[in-house]
């Protein structure tokens, strides 16, 4: 139940099923993936948009949480990601940042058949205005 694929960029995946499913646990759950690749993807789009606004946030974090349908194939039906930023950020340049990912950038996200939402928080403040 493991496999493992090299990307076209060199890397190496891993990926296997968890042990109740016949895996060993050697890998990340190909779902698991699924949901870094979103993040991986919105998050690279995020921070390249606040630096061509020329702002630079000093920590930058997400918390994503999927909800997966019941019956097969237990797609997900809704991911909601949560950014944290942290620095000299003003709100409204955030929001645009993350639109702009969600709505016309991240090729990932949308090549998905769930609902994606965000939210946000700076220096701690959770943010006005849902995604």
């Amino acid at each position: 139940m493991s496999f493992s694929g090299t990307t076209p960029s060199g890397h190496e995946i891993i990926m296997d099923a968890a042990e109740e499913f016949g895996g060993q646990n050697t890998g990340a759950r190909p779902t698991e993936l699924l949901l870094h690749a979103v993040a991986g993807c919105t998050g690279i789009d995020i921070i390249s948009i606040l630096q061509k606004m020329r702002l630079n946030p000093v920590s930058f974090n997400m918390e994503l949480n999927g909800t997966r349908a019941d019956e097969h194939p237990k797609r997900f039906t809704a991911i909601h990601i949560h950014y944290s930023l942290e620095g000299d950020l003003p709100e409204e340049k955030v929001i645009r940042a993350i639109q702009l990912s969600m709505d016309k950038y991240c090729s990932v996200s949308k090549s998905l058949n769930a609902e994606i939402t965000a939210g946000y928080s700076i220096n701690g403040v959770k943010g006005k205005q849902h995604i």
